[in-house]
């Protein structure tokens, strides 16, 4: 496990992420990881939801759990219906190294095992290059 505290210094304007995740425990322990690394983050577990939260607000990264290869198709449905609406938006999906290979929609893939530190770095880095 990484030593990097997870806990980030603020940035002067909070940045906002949109995470759509149908993992009823998980979606809730990232957003709290989100949110204590400085993020602003509004999730849904639904992807029709999540949708709907898109249009209606302006979010830095949209970022998608991926859990599983049932899931590739409707998390690539997502993206490609944000990225032809938006195509400056940037995506990642967040999946294992299997699911990874299956896809080639986001923009970003943030592989990884629950490590709250690296989950946090990742999203940090997606953020920060684009």
């Amino acid at each position: 496990m990484s030593t990097e505290p997870i806990v980030a210094t603020l940035p002067s304007e909070k940045r906002a992420i949109l995470h759509i995740c149908r993992r009823e425990i998980l979606r809730p322990l990232r957003d709290q990881i989100l949110r204590l690394s400085g993020f602003d983050v509004d999730s849904t577990l639904t992807p029709a939801e999540g949708l709907q939260m898109f249009w209606a607000k302006h979010y830095d990264l949209v970022l998608i759990d991926v859990e599983g290869e049932d899931a590739v198709h409707e998390a690539e449905t997502v993206c490609s219906e944000i990225k032809n609406a938006q195509p400056e938006q940037t995506v990642a999906f967040v999946c294992n190294w299997r699911v990874a290979t299956l896809t080639d929609c986001p923009d970003e893939i943030l592989r990884t095992e629950f490590d709250p530190a690296a989950f946090a770095l990742g999203v940090r880095e997606i953020v920060a290059s684009h």
